[in-house]
């Protein structure tokens, strides 16, 4: 990976040498079908580059990773490629005012999600193809500049086998030689292009709008084709582009706009204009909740408003990433909230989304939402909780801050100033100082160039009469930022918690007075933050953490209920609140959580509970509580609904006991039945998932379930189980697989990561601590970015939950101070999730 990598500096001083005028990109997949006998299959990727010398110097180079490379001309001139291409750069001398560079190459197909990944699908022996290039990648399928500063048009074109489509971002059509070729873009950076091609399902509709007219096509695998809701698809994508043109005053300026569910992917989406990738995980086999179409909705219009916040207008650097992925998250959940069905959408933010950033802001990488990125290995471990949900939240916070009106007026200046542009920080901030009248410097110091998350709690007096004298709200933090918020007052009536009165104000400085709540009755809960308008983490007094021990499901507002659920949470990870106390709310109050996904956010929470924050001594038996619990709650949901299969695959998450586990062998067998659940594939797979894990479900019971379900996600869910099993022998091989050997796609290193990292088998995977720690830098120096992202992440010993394993952490830190600055990044986070761990269990403890 070091050879591969690219530093600020070089970004840097390459785009004040030259600008691009265009790219001609060739490529040739008919390599990709039938048998091969290369060791690295591979394509032919021809590139002509057009460029300009626009600074002083002669010398540059070109980006390319390829196995191989057959011809490089320079204006005319051969350069031997054996000179000139050292696996990752094509040096360049001898430049010209104008230039003309063509590059012929050999490229690798990836089976790790990175360039032009190649997927056999098991169920029909067919072969798919995309591309995936962001931050770097587009290099390991043709030559190029690769920043993203120096856009261009592109013109491709691409043979493939005879009965396959091809897409990329513009138009195209096959011609009479056989050749796919495609309309020339617009300027766009380098990561965006794309390229699908195979025998995909695909569907078409169109949308418009007065003059307006988009394409709009969607696809899948044939395989999943008998699954694909297209029609819901479409409808999200309609309503997204009435609502981005309604609010950006703007046209999309991509011109088609499909959108393609692929396998294998390594991400959620990726915003290519005209061509959007998603993971087809998206698409649903079986039944799912609510929760799960919004997650999809809400991705949907994510990449949407990617197409003017990062395609039109893209950061000069991956330091103002977040100019791209903070304005998509929140514009994803803003748009869901006001142009869809899913109205609850600021629910789930506040649920999910910010508790994806609190843990990030908390970690010692965390890092300021504008970060400081020296080089890609930088940028690739920046797509964090931060940028994306930190960044959002501060972005909902100027909206309130400044005014919706003056937000989305500085968004339409923005696009129309710098289309098809670079830009930076104070490009987006000078028109938002225009719009709004607002001193947008002092705003971005504190919130966009500072890190960590503020606390923010309630300090009341009362009368003798038990009326509010004064409430103030204490800020605690590095960075003491000033926060727009609503401070809500809750009482018990008629055995519901209902708000009686709110006040909306400022807060700076550590003490904040609110005005306007003096002389209100005493409330029993003080909900500071309330309407989750600010980023802090929250506090109670101890009458409102009273109350919510014994009153939290009785909040009616799913909002405030969500945001107590994530106080709670946070209280819990931060080691002041004992792990079993989390475990009494959920038991008492899960069961009456009405919104789908902030009760899915629970049980995860719940497990994580039980399974990393509870005292060793005490954990079995919160274990046995969820378990318990699970299943009362089963049994009492509604026949059919989707609460009946949370409840059910919560069951299946937390089984452990033999009654417990012999309820699974019978509703897979049919011979045990709940009314109303429907047992699909996809919930038979997650039934099945206990029964592997405590030795009930051998390899010839997993494998047939395969043979019921013998397609790619059956195949995943087979590696995960078999390396679930509760065996020496089967954890060595899982080892050896993902360790000692590179021949596994990228999902099936996940699938068996997931199944070797068992809570259950602490003693099992006891000895491979130290194995962990003697292997990650070579695995970190041979495979790809993604792949050693997954095995250091995945294989950290956290179950180990221990002293001696943080020791040997930090052991390890001191003993490899020189190694690469990305994988001491990824061991920093997990030890500190570990010694959060171990702190929390301490709290715990107290309660024994």
């Amino acid at each position: 990976m070091p050879g591969e990598n690219l530093s600020r500096d070089e970004a840097h001083e390459r785009a004040a040498l030259l600008s691009v005028d265009g790219y001609e990109v060739a490529l040739d997949l008919r390599s990709a079908v039938g048998e091969s006998t290369e060791a690295v299959r591979t394509f032919r990727s021809v590139t002509t580059i057009r460029f300009r010398r626009t600074g002083d110097g002669d010398t540059t180079f070109a980006d390319l990773v390829a196995p191989s490379v057959t011809a490089v001309t320079l204006n005319g001139r051969e350069l031997d490629p054996a000179v000139v291409f050292d696996g990752a750069r094509i040096a360049l001398d001898g430049l010209a005012d104008e230039n003309v560079l063509v590059v012929d190459a050999q490229c690798a197909y990836s089976r790790t999600g990175e360039g032009m990944h190649r997927f056999v699908d098991p169920e029909d022996g067919e072969v798919y193809l995309y591309t995936q290039y962001e931050p770097a990648d587009a290099r390991r399928v043709y030559a190029n500049f690769e920043q993203p500063d120096l856009k261009a048009p592109y013109r491709f074109e691409v043979t493939a086998p005879d009965a396959w489509t091809v897409w990329s971002n513009g138009a195209g059509e096959r011609g009479a030689d056989g050749v796919w070729r495609f309309a020339e873009t617009a300027p766009i950076s380098t990561y965006i292009t794309c390229v699908v091609a195979g025998p995909y399902h695909y569907v078409t509709d169109t949308y418009r709008r007065g003059d307006v007219e988009i394409p709009l096509g969607a696809m899948c695998r044939k395989g999943l084709a008998r699954h694909f809701d297209a029609d819901d698809v479409f409808l999200i994508t309609k309503q997204g582009f009435d609502f981005f043109h309604d609010n950006f005053d703007y046209p999309y300026p991509f011109g088609k706009y499909d959108q393609a569910f692929v396998p294998e992917y390594n991400l959620g989406a990726m915003e290519n204009p005209g061509m959007v990738t998603f993971t087809e995980e998206y698409i649903h086999r079986g039944k799912v909740t609510q929760a799960a179409y919004e997650r999809r909705a809400n991705t949907i219009l994510h990449e949407m408003a990617h197409m003017w916040f990062g395609d039109l207008v893209t950061m000069a650097w991956w330091d103002d990433l977040w100019l791209k992925e903070s304005f998509a998250d929140f514009m994803g959940s803003f748009s869901l909230a006001e142009a869809t069905r899913f109205t609850d959408s600021w629910v789930t933010f506040a649920n999910n989304r910010k508790a994806w950033a609190y843990r990030a802001d908390q970690l010692p990488s965390t890092h300021p939402i504008t970060a400081d990125i020296h080089d890609l290995e930088d940028a690739k471990l920046n797509f964090d909780g931060i940028t994306y949900a930190k960044g959002a939240s501060v972005l909902k916070q100027l909206v309130a801050y400044a005014g919706r009106d003056a937000f989305l007026e500085g968004a339409r200046r923005y696009f129309k100033r710098h289309a098809y542009g670079n830009t930076r920080l104070n490009d987006l901030l000078s028109v938002l100082e225009e719009t709004s009248g607002r001193d947008m410097k002092a705003w971005s110091k504190s919130w966009l160039q500072t890190s960590g998350v503020n606390v923010l709690a309630p300090e009341v007096t009362y009368d003798a009469e038990g009326r509010v004298t004064e409430l103030a709200v204490l800020q605690e933090g590095a960075e003491l930022r000033p926060h727009r918020i609503a401070v809500g007052l809750y009482r018990l009536t008629d055995g519901a918690l209902v708000r009686y009165a709110r006040v909306e104000t400022d807060v700076a400085g550590p003490r904040t007075v609110v005005d306007g709540l003096a002389g209100s009755e005493r409330p029993d809960l003080i909900l500071v933050n309330d309407d989750d308008l600010t980023y802090c983490k929250v506090r109670f007094d101890e009458r409102s953490l009273d109350t919510l021990r014994e009153h939290l499901g009785s909040i009616t507002d799913p909002l405030a209920r969500a945001l107590c659920w994530s106080a709670l949470w946070n209280l819990t990870r931060d080691g002041l609140m004992p792990a079993r106390d989390f475990v009494a709310a959920v038991l008492a109050f899960a069961g009456r959580e009405t919104d789908i996904g902030v009760l899915q956010m629970v049980h995860a929470w719940a497990r994580t509970a039980v399974t990393h924050y509870a005292a060793p001594a005490w954990r079995a038996e919160g274990g046995r509580q969820l378990a318990e619990g699970g299943l009362r709650e089963l049994r009492l949901a509604e026949p059919g609904s989707e609460h009946q299969l949370t409840w059910a695959r919560f069951l299946a998450a937390t089984a452990s006991s033999d009654a417990d586990l012999q309820l699974l062998e019978g509703l897979l067998a049919g011979t045990a039945r709940i009314d109303g659940l429907d047992v699909d594939q996809e919930l038979r797979w997650a039934l099945l998932s206990p029964l592997a894990e405590y030795g009930r479900a051998d390899e010839t019971r997993i494998d047939e379930e395969l043979a019921r379900d013998d397609t790619a996600s059956g195949k995943r869910h087979q590696v995960r189980l078999l390396a679930a099993r509760p065996s020496a022998a089967v954890k060595a091989q899982a080892w050896a697989q993902v360790v000692e050997s590179d021949t596994l796609s990228n999902a099936l290193v996940s699938a068996v990561i997931a199944g070797f990292a068992q809570p259950s088998q602490r003693e099992l995977t006891a000895p491979y601590a130290e194995k962990y720690f003697a292997a990650i830098e070579r695995i970190w120096a041979e495979r790809s970015i993604q792949i050693g992202m997954t095995v250091v992440r995945g294989l950290f010993p956290a179950h180990q939950d221990r002293p001696e394993t943080l020791a040997a952490t930090d052991a390890w830190l001191k003993e490899h101070a020189d190694a690469a600055p990305a994988l001491r990044r990824l061991v920093l986070e997990s030890r500190d999730d570990l010694a959060r761990a171990l702190r929390a269990q301490e709290c715990d403890a107290l309660e024994d």
